[in-house]
């Protein structure tokens, strides 16, 4: 079920050899631009047409009215609800701690601040097809609160009754969701990109997705901004013989029962280690509620790869630029330093991805494919522009500009200089 792959020996960068196929082929990208194209030219009638087509629901009005948004509140079990809220202070407590202040700095008498301005409009994409993420209403909508986003908009897929899942939509009350509209996939992205109806363009469209919901993403950027491309779920686990593999191994699966498109990898430096995780992820197998799911990412993207030391795993690690990093080893505080490339860290036997997923506070909407190679998790300043303002008096011009203008009649914009030139000038 998982594929060995023994780098052990080899020396250099491991990319190449670790290098995973893309999901999302040609096919992705030419339906995604079909159903854009679509959404741009009839707005809401398309989007309901698409809705009925590919969610196979009958959705007349898209937006979800907030007495409904209020009732599934009141649905909720008691238990559901504070464990959601007890997830939503842990989420807001983070993001206000990470909130950037505005900086300050002078030199030369030139003084140079930074306002940090919030988007108007936030979108926020939250899947539901295989599972109602009602954990990622919280990851999306509360960061974009923290940041001070006056309007914050959810979209998510209907269910048959026409409307998202009661945990999504009592999640959206708990993070205080302005607007939610029964809208799922590519053609989400396409409404709060371009507008459709009563769904208003936003500037910002941030949140997990399929294949097709990357690559809309991916297509609408410029037109709005986007958080990255988080797409499925990942995994790559450096274990050794100091944890109890059925751990190793229900984190492994916790996070391939996700579904397809996803990826798992166990990174040891000693093949028994390996061989009694993926006896206990058998095990697991026979009674996992989301078995063929789990299986289908396994089977595609499942690897267990053999390296020669703890050293090496990391570079093994960094070389696949996981969405989720676990470093269930000895002196697993002491590899922190050598990571480069990972969504999130998750340091030890006790700290399992899935607290990351929920409740450590931290964003579980993370780079995924690799793009952990340039990317990070999802945070507030996603939601901020960060506009330059500078000022200066006529000592400070100047002691600088002879300098700008210097480089200005260098690159020939004589205009430039000229702006300098007027200004150094006495004026009658």
């Amino acid at each position: 079920m998982l594929d060995r792959i023994d780098v052990r020996g080899i020396s250099g960068d491991l990319r190449a050899v670790l290098a995973r196929p893309q999901a999302a082929g040609p096919g992705v990208s030419a339906a995604v631009a079909g159903i854009i194209a679509d959404v741009r030219a009839g707005g809401e009638a398309a989007v309901r047409a698409l809705t009925a087509r590919l969610d196979l629901a009958d959705v007349p009005e898209p937006r979800v009215d907030g007495v409904e948004i209020a009732a599934a509140l009141e649905r909720t079990s008691p238990g559901l609800r504070a464990a959601l809220e007890l997830a939503r202070d842990q989420i807001v407590a983070w993001h206000e701690a990470q909130r950037e202040r505005e900086p300050h700095h002078e030199r030369l008498g030139i003084e140079v601040t930074e306002l940090v301005v919030p988007v108007d409009r936030a979108g926020c994409y939250v899947p539901g097809g295989r599972a109602p993420l009602a954990s990622s209403v919280l990851m999306t909508a509360i960061p974009a609160r923290v940041a001070g986003v006056p309007e914050v908009v959810l979209c998510s897929p209907p269910e048959a009754s026409g409307r998202p899942h009661d945990a999504i939509l009592a999640a959206a009350a708990i993070a205080e969701v302005d607007e939610v509209y029964a809208i799922g996939g590519a053609q989400a992205v396409a409404a709060m990109a371009f507008g459709a109806g009563a769904l208003r363009p936003v500037d910002v469209i941030v949140g997990p997705g399929n294949a097709y919901v990357v690559e809309a993403k991916r297509q609408v950027f410029g037109t709005v901004g986007i958080d990255g491309l988080a797409g499925a779920s990942e995994v790559a686990i450096v274990a050794d013989d100091t944890v109890d593999a059925a751990w190793v191994a229900v984190d492994l699966l916790a996070q391939a029962e996700h579904g397809p498109g996803g990826a798992v990898a166990l990174i040891v430096w000693d093949e028994a280690v390996a061989e009694r995780v993926e006896l206990a992820l058998d095990t697991l197998l026979v009674t996992a509620t989301r078995r063929d799911e789990a299986v289908s990412t396994l089977d595609a993207a499942g690897r267990v790869i053999l390296v020669d030391d703890a050293a090496r795993a990391l570079d093994a690690a960094n070389a696949i630029a996981p969405e989720h990093l676990e470093l269930m080893c000895a002196s697993a505080d002491l590899l922190v330093p050598l990571v480069r490339n990972a969504g999130a860290v998750f340091v030890g036997a006790h700290a399992p991805a899935v607290i990351g997923d929920y409740v450590a506070g931290t964003n579980h909407v993370l780079p995924t494919g690799g793009t952990a190679r340039f990317a990070s998790a999802l945070r507030v300043a996603d939601f901020q522009k960060h506009i330059h303002v500078v000022r200066a008096d006529a000592p400070a011009l100047a002691r600088v500009g002879p300098a700008a203008r210097s480089i200005a009649e260098a690159e020939g914009l004589w205009a430039h200089a000229d702006a300098i030139r007027m200004r150094e000038e006495p004026q009658s």
